[in-house]
């Protein structure tokens, strides 16, 4: 699904308001294993994914912890980042190659003055990651490392044949021995 279809499916789009998201916004191609946004970078810009897998990760006493996943019709950035403007705690990076809408924050913000209905985009953008942000934090806090497992596999299977099983256990928050011992037992 294209960005446009994407936002047509959240609001309805006149020909000036796609346009203008056609102006604002720049169709950008990332290789697999390239960073779109490295620790201590300010998060400027926030991408929509069309094509591939991005993920969130950062450092913890050396080790790599993957935060989240992104893949096609879901948007991606430091959302720390981009709407406190400070610097990122994370890393974004391409886990395949990837076709990104990219929108810089401050063009978001005069889009939202210059077309109010936009602000609804943005809601339901914000809506949708708070939710996937409680649910994780709640995941992690309440379920077992099986249940987790179980509701990756029910929720967003692909990523099981599309990210390493070391980038699948930390973000479960458990080791790569553990996540096999669990897909053993399955």
């Amino acid at each position: 699904m294209s960005f446009i279809e994407h936002i047509s499916s959240i609001i309805s789009i006149s020909t000036s308001l796609e346009e203008e998201i056609k102006t604002i916004s720049k169709k950008i191609s990332i290789s697999k294993g390239n960073s779109i946004l490295n620790i201590g970078e300010r998060s400027e810009n926030l991408f929509f994914i069309e094509k591939g897998l991005l993920r969130g990760y950062y450092f913890d006493d050396g080790k790599e912890v993957t935060n989240w996943f992104a893949q096609e019709t879901e948007f991606a950035t430091c959302f720390y980042s981009f709407i406190a403007d400070k610097p990122s705690f994370e890393i974004i990076q391409a886990l395949e190659d990837c076709e990104l809408i990219q929108i810089p924050y401050y063009r978001l913000q005069n889009l939202y003055k210059s077309f109010p209905e936009t602000e609804r985009i943005g809601r339901v953008i914000t809506e949708n990651y708070y939710i996937k942000l409680e649910e994780r934090i709640l995941s992690l806090q309440f379920k077992t490392a099986k249940e987790r497992y179980q509701k990756l596999v029910s929720t967003k299977a692909s990523l099981l044949q599309r990210a390493s099983l070391g980038q699948i256990a930390s973000y479960l928050g458990i080791t790569q021995e553990t996540l096999s011992r669990i897909r053993s037992e399955m």
